[in-house]
């Protein structure tokens, strides 16, 4: 009975050990956590296992609404971590992480959850400042003068004196007539005094 006893206690002590190799793979701890809300965007996304897990055969991705595919990196394997960074900064929203993976005893394990990004830079006005598109008509500088320009000046002054000389010519020429009417018209007066006289 006694080496009955003993055979049945070095079995199990041979089986207890190798117990937790038959259990499947399961998530252990994720970063962001299940139903987590965020103030920014995560720069990571870390998944623990409790198992190590097959590099080759490890897939974590983040989606967002529409089940869009959010850009994230190749998944880092260390142990029974699996890390993919996050490319581009996500928008406030809800996310879904899935994973899928494969153990090293074999067996795969998939699986998903949610998290949501509030961030409240957005909504008090922090958005990219857009350059106005007419600032750099306001800042051209102003078209040179036609070069024409100033010819307008001289054409308009030799019209000006062209114009003036018609002018003096005949004031002259008037004066000058006005000088003989009045020489004639003395001489005139004096021959008729004289032939009085006479």
């Amino acid at each position: 009975m006694t080496r009955t006893l003993l055979a049945l206690a070095a079995v199990l002590l041979v089986l207890v050990p190798g117990a937790p190799a038959w259990a499947h793979n399961a998530l252990a701890e994720a970063s962001p956590a299940k139903n987590a809300t965020l103030k920014e965007s995560p720069r990571e996304v870390k998944l623990r296992f409790l198992q190590k897990l097959d590099p080759k055969y490890t897939t974590i991705t983040v989606s967002g609404a529409a089940k869009a595919t959010m850009g994230v990196s190749a998944p880092k394997v260390d142990g029974a971590t699996g890390v993919v960074t996050v490319q581009t900064p996500l928008a406030n929203g809800v996310y879904t992480v899935a994973y899928q993976v494969v153990s090293t005893d074999g067996h795969t394990v998939k699986g998903s959850y949610e998290f949501t990004v509030d961030d409240p830079a957005p909504a008090l006005g922090r958005g990219p400042v857009v350059d106005d598109p007419e600032a750099p008509e306001s800042l051209a500088p102003s078209p040179a003068p036609s070069s024409q320009a100033p010819s307008a000046g001289p054409e308009i002054t030799a019209v000006a004196g062209n114009r003036a000389k018609p002018d003096d010519t005949g004031s002259t020429i008037v004066g000058f007539v006005v000088g003989i009417v009045v020489a004639l018209a003395a001489g005139a007066a004096f021959l008729y005094i004289r032939r009085r006289k006479a």
